[in-house]
């Protein structure tokens, strides 16, 4: 399981604001700080031709050390156009873009090595970052997104449930939000990860909680 999960778990057009920057701590199942993330979007306003989402990673354990940049372009429905990744996990390191051809019916991803792969998608394919966001305007409107496919690399099928009400506690204090439970088939793998999105009029991500075999791993808001 990669870090990059924590992070997976953000059609209205007018739910929030132009600018957000959302800061997480990322912590280890013992509640050891590994970290920072941050969620950046920018052109959210309704009359934007497209949406700019960007998180910035930076997490370490002794000896392996994960800083990750994605930037995602996508349509004012949350409709993928570009996706790029330079991500270092340890020693390894590896940038590349995904272009998101509807016309065609393909995403295709493209390496800094020169490899290139097509992956089949519909009328409106998602990375992984945009939809966050779309899972946001969703609840906004009373919804739980449909099973759909999701591009990170790869192509996931990606399944939701609504898990409850709850009240999550962070630094902060405690916050009432919903739990949405998100399950992930993958090429050869397959996860869950669980999100709580506050209850507030921008349904903010407060909590992704991974489980492993060691634990949890969480990424919680800063406040």
């Amino acid at each position: 399981m990669s870090l990059r999960w924590i992070l997976l778990p953000l059609l209205a057009t007018t739910l929030f604001s132009a600018t957000e920057t959302l800061r997480y701590n990322v912590n280890w199942p013992s509640g050891l700080s590994l970290g920072e993330a941050t969620l950046i979007t920018d052109n959210l306003d309704a009359s934007a031709t497209s949406r700019k989402f960007e998180l910035r990673l930076d997490a370490s354990i002794p000896g392996f050390v994960v800083a990750d940049e994605v930037t995602s372009l996508a349509k004012p429905d949350y409709c993928s156009i570009r996706l790029e990744t330079k991500i270092k996990h340890g020693a390894k390191q590896r940038s590349e873009r995904t272009e998101f051809k509807p016309e065609e019916g393909i995403a295709e991803r493209k390496t800094a090595n020169g490899g290139t792969s097509k992956m089949p998608m519909g009328a409106c394919g998602r990375d992984a970052l945009a939809l966050v966001y779309f899972i946001r305007s969703e609840l906004k409107l009373g919804r739980i997104p449909g099973a759909q496919t999701i591009f990170f690399g790869a192509a996931y099928q990606l399944s939701f449930k609504y898990g409850g009400a709850s009240n999550v506690q962070l630094a902060s204090g405690t916050e009432p939000a919903d739990k949405i439970l998100i399950d992930i088939q993958g090429p050869a793998s397959k996860n869950s990860i669980e999100v709580f999105f506050g209850r507030d009029t921008m349904r903010t991500p407060l909590i992704f909680r991974v489980p492993l075999p060691l634990g949890a791993f969480t990424m919680e808001l800063q406040r």
